[in-house]
Parts: structure tokens; sequence; C-alpha cells
């Protein structure tokens, strides 16, 4: 693995998830943001722990740092949205991370999701007018809330940074790193 090096040091981020997010659509951002310097934190509106899966295979658990009712958007400096189906869906319904997600999105702080991820950014009201990709079966729903999506391994637009799959991880991480980089220097100037 390449480190990638950049100054987020002291940089706030949330990891908005649910049961069901795709393992590795978490642990490998987080890895690299926790080695450029970030102070990454697991917001879920389940509290005690939220469990991964491997496609669709159940997979570890992990602890919430922050329970979704306990979290402020002002504490963090950007949001990241992993995918997998169950974890976004469930999401997407809850209003209380509708919210938590649209305070970023009106804040103009950096988001980035990957695969199904935007299905929470579309009920944020985060997409019209964006560009961004996601997995394919969101295309339909991404086009009809106003978004321009394009099947590439990852997108960038402006402030949001999205990607399709796993595969695209190492895009992903490349760029959401630059942009949450470019944020956290503007906001500390």
């Amino acid at each position: 693995m390449t480190l990638i090096t950049s100054s987020l040091d002291g940089m706030k981020i949330a990891i908005l998830v649910t049961d069901g997010f795709e393992q590795i659509e978490l642990t490998a951002p987080r890895q690299a943001l926790d080695a450029a310097g970030a102070h990454t934190q697991i917001v879920s509106p389940s509290e005690g722990s939220v469990r991964g899966w491997n496609h669709h295979d159940p997979a570890k658990a992990f602890d919430v740092d922050v329970p979704l009712k306990d979290a402020k958007p002002d504490d963090f400096d950007a949001l990241l949205l992993p995918g997998g189906v169950v974890n976004p869906d469930a999401l997407r319904i809850d209003e209380q991370a509708i919210a938590f997600v649209r305070a970023f999105v009106e804040s103009g702080k950096p988001v980035a999701a990957i695969c199904h991820g935007p299905w929470t950014l579309i009920e944020a009201g985060g997409v019209q007018g964006r560009k961004l990709t996601s997995w394919p079966s969101l295309r339909t729903d991404l086009q009809n809330a106003g978004a321009v999506w394009s099947d590439k391994d990852v997108v960038v637009d402006r402030n949001l940074v999205t990607s399709r799959k796993p595969d695209d991880l190492p895009a992903f991480n490349r760029e959401m790193t630059k942009v949450f980089e470019l944020a956290y220097e503007a906001a500390l100037h």
C-alpha cells in the first residue's frame, strides 16, 4: 500500500454508517485518512457497534465512536459515506441521518461517498446539478434527482468525491484525501 502524505493533522472526519456497510469501503478510506493525520470517528444511529459486510456475508463489528443523536456536524470538518446496500438504504430513511448529511451539504464541507453511499446524498438534497458516480444501479435514482452521472472510477465535483465500488478504492482514497486536504487548508486560513 502506498502511503498518502498530506496535511490532515487535526482534521476531524465523520464516517456515517449503520449495520450493513461494505466493510472495505469503511476500513480502506479510514486507513488512508488516519495515515494522513486525520482523526476519524464512526457516527451511527446504532449505539455500541455496527456490523460490516463482505459482499453478502457478515463481517466484523466496529465500535461506534459517536451516537448520531449526540453528533454535531459543526464538530467535524468532512464526511465519509461508505456504501453497501443495506447501510445507505437504512440511512436514507433516518431523519437524523439525513439532517446530519444535509448540514455538510449546506455548509459546503467536503463529502466523499462510494458505491451506494450517494443514496443518502439524494435524500439530503446534495446531488442536484452535481457530477458524480456510484454503483451502477443508482444511476437512474441519481439522474432523477438531478445529478450528472458517469461511469468512472472516481469523480470529483468541487467538494464532492464519489466512486463506484471497492475496486475503485485506490483512486477514491487518493482524490478524497486531496479534496479533504484542500478544504481543510482553506478552512484554517
